[in-house]
């Protein structure tokens, strides 16, 4: 028996070595095992950096190496991406001397996209053949699917994008050979091998095990409990987190790194930084746990889609949730269920809004930005009339931007994060009002975490479904390239936990303009009880009043004075009136 056909590990040994790479770490030779052994329909999870492509891609090599007949289609979210994995394969072949006999020879396909091995039988498809997941996958026939990083930020956005994606990845079982074709070329068995991460919280990847997949995850720190991973943990890991639970706990309870050879504590420390909370639960720990509903309170379901004007709306509404209510052809970036709703009732009388706040979140030039939100009231209902972002920190183009957005939507109060410059940005931003659009200026600075007071702010309003927004707004975030700076896609990702999201401007300038008016509905609602509880007193006392006997007193007509009343001009001594002549302390 050839050593090398007996165990891939051996192979990828030898390969790694005339790579000159490291010699593969306990977890790549893991996932090798899992790729020769593993089932026929299998989803390998493994945190971003393990090589899992380059341990596929040699796995490939030595499939054909231990029979040239066999014929494999990859695919990737990009046929670029995908042709890149078949180049790589192709130039191993080239260079790696065991595989010296399986170079195209003359007259054979030898492409970058498509090419045959030398000693494989004629067959209408290639030996080797990439394709991207929307092109041309009908028409051939394969014996091994290399499904590599298939859902990506952008295919895996919205609901909408989601359910596409899985409804393409369901050609595969027409793309495979049938059992009797696999005979005739000698082949044991055909296989489809998904390799990824999570791109979202509601991934493909975990809807495969519902189709006879089987997924095994490989994160990049040994996670506190194994139960998350609901036994999809590879054993390996399981195994040595049983033995010593403290791997679970250990680096300040971050978790031992599982392969330190490639990431050191510190390193990933270092990337969960840059990632953020979910985002580094996602790409390295793929933990898709989080969506669960109460760690993302808010949801885009509690708002109300209406177009507006800026300067008028209904002077009622009523949220629905019924089937008429629900927008099938507006895109939405929410977790699993979340869908948006017109209202049920729209009143036919108009009026204008009671007032209108802009709020800034300034920042300086970098990756972060200058985030703004505009907040309409009426009737205590709250209209987001727009909501944007600059990323050239104070520049004079963000400052006559921002004055323009206050001047389009008739602005009454500016209010700005003081967390810039001190103050600064409030001094820059002034002479351009004053030449665009005058209007009047507040700094204000928060000191509870932001996660939290977003939240806290945020949720009432959404559960009480004050908030509208329109359809023309909701369409304008979507084109945003990057989901991490969509308005929708911060305000559906971020929890309470500290540093949840890597980009907030946007959703914490929300939050602040709608602060503004939760506060100032609060204190209308204490100035309402007050007037009414005086309201009520006044009325007492004249219908107390005019129950007053006027008999005559010490044998003379005219009115007579009561002992209570003597008392309340004695309290009236006592206590003075308040500016309405009522008594102080009655």
């Amino acid at each position: 028996m050839d050593p090398l056909k007996e165990d891939f590990r051996r192979f990828l040994f030898m390969l790694w070595r005339h790579l000159r790479l490291p010699v593969p770490t306990p977890v790549q030779y893991d996932i090798g095992h899992y790729l020769q052994h593993g089932p026929r329909r299998k989803v390998i999870e493994a945190f971003r950096g393990v090589g899992k492509s380059w341990i596929t891609a040699a796995y490939v090599c030595w499939v054909l190496y231990c029979n040239p007949n066999e014929r494999v289609l990859v695919v990737s979210a990009s046929k670029d991406r995908a042709d890149a994995f078949s180049i790589f394969v192709r130039r191993i072949i080239e260079e790696f001397p065991p595989l010296a006999h399986l170079r195209p020879e003359p007259g054979l396909r030898d492409s970058t996209v498509a090419f045959d091995v030398g000693g494989s039988a004629p067959h209408q498809s290639p030996s080797v053949r990439s394709v991207g997941i929307t092109g041309q996958m009908t028409g051939g026939r394969a014996s091994k699917i290399i499904a590599d990083d298939i859902e990506t930020p952008k295919n895996s956005l919205t609901q909408i994008m989601r359910d596409r994606t899985a409804e393409l990845v369901k050609e595969f079982d027409a793309i495979l050979m049938a059992e009797e074709d696999l005979k005739a070329l000698g082949i044991n068995r055909a296989e489809v091998v998904y390799l990824g991460t999570p791109q979202c919280e509601m991934s493909l990847y975990n809807d495969l095990p519902a189709r006879g997949y089987a997924v095994r995850i490989w994160p990049a720190r040994y996670p506190e409990s194994a139960d998350r991973y609901r036994g999809r943990l590879a054993p390996m890991l399981a195994n040595k987190l049983e033995q010593d639970p403290t791997l679970g706990t250990a680096c300040n309870g971050r978790g031992t790194p599982t392969d330190p050879t490639r990431f050191t504590d510190l390193d990933l420390l270092e990337r969960g930084a840059s990632y953020g909370r979910s985002g580094f639960s996602l790409q390295f720990m793929l933990d898709t746990s989080l969506s669960d509903a109460d760690r993302y309170p808010l949801k885009l379901s509690d708002f109300i889609v209406l177009d507006t004007s800026p300067t008028v709306a209904p002077v009622k509404l009523a949220w629905g949730s019924g089937a008429k209510q629900v927008i099938n052809d507006l895109p939405m970036v929410g977790l699993s269920g979340d869908r948006w709703h017109s209202p049920m009732y729209v009143s036919d009388l108009f009026a204008e809004y009671e007032g209108c706040v802009m709020l800034i979140d300034p920042s300086g030039r970098g990756k972060d930005e200058t985030g703004y939100a505009i907040v309409a009231m009426l009737k205590g209902n709250l209209y987001l009339l727009e909501a944007g972002g600059f990323r050239n920190g104070y520049d004079d183009a963000t400052l006559l931007a921002l004055a323009n957005a206050a001047k389009r939507n008739g602005v009454k109060h500016i209010r700005i994060e003081e967390n810039y410059g001190g103050g600064m940005f409030t001094r820059l931003l002034t002479p351009v009002l004053a030449r665009v659009y005058p209007c009047t200026t507040e700094d204000i600075r928060s000191s509870v975490q932001k996660e939290k007071r977003i939240i806290d702010t945020l949720e009432p309003l959404l559960n009480g479904h004050k908030l509208v927004v329109s359809k023309k707004l909701i369409e304008a975030d979507l084109k945003v390239e990057e989901p991490a700076y969509q308005l929708f896609y911060q305000l559906t990702r971020i929890t309470k936990d500290k540093g949840s999201l890597l980009r907030d401007d946007k959703l914490d300038a929300l939050a602040g303009a709608c602060a503004y008016w939760v506060e100032m509905l609060g204190a209308d609602q204490v100035r309402a009880e007050e007037d009414h509880r005086n309201a009520l007193l006044d009325e007492e006392l004249e219908r107390f009043f005019g129950d007053v006997d006027h008999g005559p007193v010490h044998g003379k007509t005219g009115p007579r004075s009561p002992s209570w009343l003597n008392a309340y001009g004695s309290l009236q001594g006592l206590h003075g009136k308040d500016p309405k002549g009522r008594l102080k302390g009655a």
